[in-house]
């Protein structure tokens, strides 16, 4: 049976939102960098099967193009959602997805800064626009806060990590003809682990917070996984080969939206104004920075 590709892309920010509120939900149980670690585990063990093969037969151009795949592996696998968990341990869902928002803006800026790209009228407005609407979300709207930079630690942890991706989606970008989708995903998950295990084992060696087994817990690693991982990023894939990149982009604004109800009816959270204008900001900025 085939999907309409809206539908896939809807699905993939809706698995991707749900990820959020997940790494909240079990920041009690499970250390995040253990979290980050057994995700990618899981993600490898689960995908192997399907892209190994390929894997085999692409090997060649994933070795003359090895630098950029460790980088994404770097980037994307082992520094992305690492530091997402770890800012979920400080900051709310709602305000981490709101931060992932500005994903956009941050390549529009590093493409500025690095590869010397001319920024349009609108993508500039659209870029003062979301900066300013991250701005007032880490703030919590509040003057005295901005002045000080007095900022919650947790909600510049996961600015960091939007930086990443950035970077992550950048080199995607750039060497989408170069490298083959599947089984550049297989060796980053695998790049990306191999980075994780020394450090996930100095958490456990040097944590106080032990991992604790229980249903939730085990639940959380296989939907991060699987669901949020492989399920995610096969629905996305099919959806913007079909629809196209641009077209798809619009998509990832359902992610806040998913993330901030299944706070609100799993977490208890509270949707507060500084993040309704915040987040208004943000995703209008990507609106109007798309503007051709």
């Amino acid at each position: 049976m085939k999907f309409p590709p809206q539908l896939l892309l809807i699905l993939a920010t809706l698995l991707w939102g749900g990820n959020f509120v997940i790494g909240r939900a079990v920041s009690g149980d499970i250390p995040p960098i253990t979290l980050a670690f057994l995700r990618w585990i899981v993600a490898f063990l689960v995908f192997f099967p399907i892209a190994y093969q390929r894997t085999k037969k692409e090997w060649p151009s994933l070795r003359q193009h090895l630098g950029a795949v460790i980088v994404l592996a770097l980037t994307g696998v082992a520094a992305f959602n690492t530091l997402v968990y770890i800012g979920l341990h400080y900051t709310t869902s709602i305000n981490a997805s709101l931060m992932n928002s500005s994903t956009p803006i941050i390549i529009y800026i590093l493409s500025f800064i690095f590869l010397k790209e001319h920024l349009t009228k609108f993508q500039l407005l659209g870029t003062f626009l979301s900066l300013a609407g991250v701005l007032f979300i880490i703030s919590g709207g509040s003057l005295q806060s901005l002045l000080s930079f007095s900022f919650n630690k947790g909600d510049l942890i996961v600015l960091v990590a939007v930086v990443c991706w950035s970077v992550y989606s950048l080199l995607i970008k750039k060497y989408a003809g170069k490298l083959p989708g599947y089984s550049t995903f297989l060796v980053t998950i695998a790049f990306g682990a191999i980075m994780l295990l020394p450090f996930a084992v100095y958490e456990q060696l040097t944590s106080s917070q032990a991992i604790v087994w229980n249903a939730s817990t085990i639940g959380a690693i296989i939907y991060v996984g699987i669901i949020a991982s492989i399920v995610a990023f096969l629905s996305w894939n099919t959806g913007v080969v079909s629809l196209g990149a641009n077209k798809a982009g619009i998509y990832l604004n359902f992610i806040p939206l998913f993330a901030t109800i299944f706070a609100v009816l799993f977490l208890n959270e509270q949707l507060l104004l500084a993040q309704i204008i915040g987040g208004i900001a943000v995703i209008a900025g990507v609106f109007i920075s798309a503007i051709k």
